[in-house]
């Protein structure tokens, strides 16, 4: 069977037989991509629940949920680039302290169970109302989800607050701890001077808060369009001071890594010079394009104080802006790196495969599965606050009490 590694030709300098095989394809590229959306919608959910900042409680419940949906098929990019993926539970089982990949498995169990705790609490009073008023199958399977948890005095609801805040404080550090970890795996691999650098944790986790927070955006307009219900001003202004912080961050720190590993002018940066202007420009044009666009727009959009329909279409783009640009910088990371020979002599051209077991079909068709999963949750668990009608009377279920 054709592997699909065989794609790839040298293109400037010379390279060793043994360097021409790419162990890492476009799976591992939207590995890292998804879980940086999970941070960054956590963080987004957090801002609510940890700083009490009103002006999220809006989208918080649905930030959470977005993060439970994406997370849950984050290893999936993983499990297809394993050849036997039974094999993953190997790591959990038999632990290898010394390596960053084998914590991987506890690191994304712990945060994945903390997701679903927060969910349940947060959601809780939701579950016991429609336990009542849902007949049939949706009945029991709400008295199922409530797990025999149906009191809605005050004083339970309180506990479910304080316990939901408390989970979404441990999640924030773990949050950071989980993208900054897939950063320092690219970062602590001293072979390749595109990887090597300690900025790379840095940058992974300050991306992926800014690509959640641009996935959020789009998700909330778009949601609230399909709705037809109005999109809260003051909340797109909250997202607004987050993404223009994260925008400018993220390229103050991205352009200082380059500049750090041009100015050390170590050996082999001469063929850094080749990959930047060979085969990742394309990559490397939109990943500073959108960053710079998304950076512009919202500066443009504080200082001119835009409100209303302006503020929500130039927010939307600068949103997906920064969500195609993170993207473009994984490809860039991953695929980038390996094109680097390990003698840095010269450089290889990566072809990937349109259908495959490591095809960008498999990747597109993982990267909707979480846009699915997020829209059958939403119906199971809706986030709005929406009221329930139980035979024709309506009521806010969080006043059952």
């Amino acid at each position: 069977m054709e592997h699909v590694f065989e794609h790839v030709t040298p293109f400037v300098g010379y390279v060793y037989p043994n360097e021409t095989d790419f162990p890492w394809s476009q799976l591992i590229v939207i590995y890292p991509y998804i879980t940086g959306l999970v941070a960054g919608a956590f963080v987004i959910s957090s801002l609510d629940h940890v700083f009490n900042i009103k002006s999220f409680a809006p989208i918080s419940r649905f930030a959470l949920l977005t993060a439970l949906c994406f997370m849950i098929f984050a290893p999936t990019p993983l499990l297809f680039h394993l050849g036997q993926p039974t094999r993953a539970f190997n790591a959990v089982i038999t632990p290898h302290w010394t390596s960053a990949m084998a914590a991987f498995g506890y690191v994304a169990g712990f945060y994945l169970c903390l997701l679903v705790l927060e969910v349940w609490f947060a959601f809780r009073a939701d579950i016991v109302a429609m336990s009542k008023v849902r007949t049939g199958i949706m009945g029991k399977v709400y008295g199922w989800l409530s797990l025999g948890s149906d009191d809605l005095s005050e004083h339970a609801l309180a506990i479910d607050h304080k316990v939901a805040r408390i989970l979404s404080m441990i999640g924030i550090p773990a949050a950071c701890g989980l993208h900054g970890y897939v950063g320092f795996v690219f970062g602590s691999l001293k072979t390749r001077e595109w990887w090597s650098s300690d900025l790379m944790p840095v940058i992974f986790l300050l991306s992926a808060v800014g690509s959640g927070v641009g996935l959020v955006i789009v998700l909330y307009v778009i949601v609230s369009k399909f709705r037809k219900t109005p999109i809260i001003d003051e909340t797109m202004r909250g997202l607004l001071y987050v993404m223009f912080t994260g925008v400018a961050i993220v390229m103050v720190i991205e352009g200082l890594e380059i500049l750090e590993m041009f100015y050390k002018a170590r050996e082999g940066i001469e063929t850094v010079r080749e990959l930047i202007a060979g085969p990742i420009w394309v990559g490397m044009y939109i990943q500073w394009g959108m960053s710079v666009f998304a950076l512009l727009t919202t500066s443009a959009l504080l200082v001119l104080n835009v409100h209303g329909k302006r503020l929500v279409t130039w927010l939307f783009l600068s949103g997906l802006a920064m969500m195609i640009g993170v993207l473009a910088m994984r490809w860039n990371v991953v695929i980038g790196g390996q094109e680097l020979s390990k003698t840095m002599k010269g450089l290889l051209t990566f072809t990937p495969e349109l259908f495959g077991r490591e095809s960008l079909f498999t990747v597109l068709i993982i990267s909707i599965c979480p846009y699915v999963a997020l829209w059958l949750v939403t119906k199971l668990l809706p986030p709005w606050g929406e009221k329930i009608e139980p035979e024709g009377r309506a009521f806010d279920v969080h006043k059952l009490a």
